[in-house]
């Protein structure tokens, strides 16, 4: 697995992270830390065999490893993410039909999954939405930038980002809730 800023290069190593249930074990991982399959089950509603099965699937392309030392026996096996972040670009699949097809299909897919975490807080009920008054935030806005300067752009709003999902958590008894975020800037015309 290649580490964070050359990002996934090999389109068998994105096609392994395309399935629905395997992005949500690795965002899981992300969020929680290292977990058993069965601990994986209760958290997705997924048969423990279906949850081993994309665990090795994904340990396979080297997305995640075993973490031998959380286990209290040997029949037991926990699993951590190998990087604490996946990111790619479809331009480095460029040339190659079969990646420019994986990079477009897990394109999309990544899509649907952001735009499915919106749509399901929208869905929540009204008292749901009201536990939360000052923090859900949608914003827009068309920019004139060069290629170059999109690129300036997109890091600095990758370290926003990664300053609050990487911050250490303040040890002051609140209650801190898992949020989801995320950002896109595609060129286009209104």
């Amino acid at each position: 697995m290649p580490d964070d800023q050359s990002g996934i290069l090999d389109s068998r190593v994105l096609a392994a992270m395309a399935h629905p249930v395997r992005r949500r074990l690795l965002d899981l991982l992300k969020l929680d830390g290292p977990a058993t399959a069965s601990t994986l089950s209760e958290q997705t509603g997924e048969a423990v065999g279906n949850v081993s099965h994309h665990l090795r699937a994904l340990a396979a392309a080297g997305l995640i490893e075993e973490a031998p030392e959380l286990a209290r026996d040997r029949r037991e096996r926990w699993w951590r993410r190998t990087t604490p972040t996946l990111c790619w670009s479809s331009a480095d699949f460029a040339g190659d039909a079969a990646g420019e097809a994986v990079a477009r299909a897990v394109e999309s897919l990544n899509l649907e999954r952001q735009t499915g975490h919106v749509r399901r807080w929208a869905d929540q009920p009204q008292s749901e939405q009201e536990r939360w008054p000052l923090g859900p935030f949608s914003t827009e806005a068309w920019i004139r930038v060069t290629d170059e300067e999109l690129a300036e752009y997109a890091a600095e709003i990758k370290a926003v980002m990664n300053k609050w999902a990487e911050r250490e958590l303040p040890d002051d008894g609140r209650e801190r809730a898992t949020v989801f975020t995320f950002a896109r800037a595609v060129p286009g015309r209104p």
